[in-house]
């Protein structure tokens, strides 16, 4: 099989590239990446080609799609703050961007997977977030994911295409970037602590979120591609373990071995309260999945943010910076 894995020189994509290019069925594994926020160097040691560019370049879609089976769309503009800064930007990456890869899966008939997000929740308070609830994004970026999933599912219903919109949830691991101003919870938590510095919580801390390893996510993927998984419905891809921001803290001490000193500031506007996924759906479609635990997965993390030779984001060391 060819599968393509759009983002895929970014966190998610490049661990997804890692468990694509060890399964036998697979025979090849193609990265499209434009290194806005992914590295090459995320491949490194793999056996992945990358076609370094842009989504919305469609002689390098086409170019790449032809002969593919799968594509796994993991190319986004990530984050709510940063939708919030850029909304017309988020919708041509996120919207317009899908769209552009689906009309050339429909040309070359390949099955695509596309990543949507809880944030197509929104305001919606019921827990755990069921598929069949009413979606209300608060942000520029959950409408575009929004946009994203409904786009593919339209395309299976209209057009026959192979797809299946799988909404992740607060995906961790490593390769996930730290230093940087939109940064996720679990790394920017682990980066500060590891310096010494007060992690900041955005309100009271007493927020909720259910947080996924990469590698189940990554696992989840490969199967859904190998095995040409669809679905007329999105799917939730988390399994509903719900923990408080604090809380989360408190296991990051266990796994250090240290205090963690908390700094509080003001609640972001976009964010959700509380998020929790209900898995019936994702377990009916993938029966031998096994989420790993978080504090399996937070320790699996710290141990790769202590292996870095300096802080994700930064220029390693004698490396030029960028002007």
């Amino acid at each position: 099989m060819k599968i393509i894995v759009t983002g895929g020189a970014g966190f998610i994509g490049a661990n997804l590239c890692r468990e694509l290019a060890a399964r036998p069925r697979v025979r090849q594994v193609v990265a499209i990446d434009d290194l806005s926020t992914g590295s090459a160097a995320n491949l490194g040691g793999l056996d992945v080609r990358l076609a370094e560019g842009s989504i919305l370049d469609h002689d390098l879609v086409e170019e790449t799609v032809a002969g593919a089976d799968a594509m796994v769309h993991l190319a986004a503009r990530p984050s709510v703050p940063r939708s919030l800064a850029d909304p017309v930007a988020s919708h041509e990456a996120n919207a317009s961007g899908t769209v552009h890869l689906l009309e050339a899966c429909r040309r070359h008939r390949v099955h695509m997977i596309v990543a949507s997000s809880s944030s197509v929740y929104g305001s919606v308070r019921e827990l755990p977030k069921h598929e069949d609830l009413a979606t209300r994004p608060l942000s520029p970026y959950g409408a575009s994911k929004l946009a994203a999933e409904s786009y593919a599912l339209a395309y299976g219903a209209s057009f026959g295409l192979p797809t299946l919109a799988l909404r992740f949830f607060n995906v961790y691991g490593p390769l996930q970037p730290a230093a940087h101003a939109y940064a996720a919870v679990i790394p920017a938590f682990i980066d500060a602590a590891l310096r010494g510095e007060p992690v900041r919580v955005h309100g009271d801390g007493h927020q909720t979120r259910d947080f996924t390893y990469v590698g189940t996510v990554t696992r989840v993927l490969a199967d859904a591609a190998l095995r040409t998984v669809t679905c007329p419905d999105p799917v939730n891809l988390a399994f509903g373990t719900r923990i408080s921001i604090l809380e989360l803290i408190r296991r990051l001490e266990d796994v250090l071995g240290m205090p963690i000193a908390v700094r509080h500031t003001s609640p972001r506007a976009g964010d959700v309260r509380d998020s929790q996924a209900a898995a019936d759906r994702l377990r009916e479609l993938f029966p031998e999945v096994a989420p790993v635990p978080l504090d399996v997965g937070l320790a699996r993390t710290v141990e790769w943010f202590r292996g870095l030779p300096h802080r994700p984001g930064e220029p390693a060391p004698g490396e030029p910076v960028a002007g």
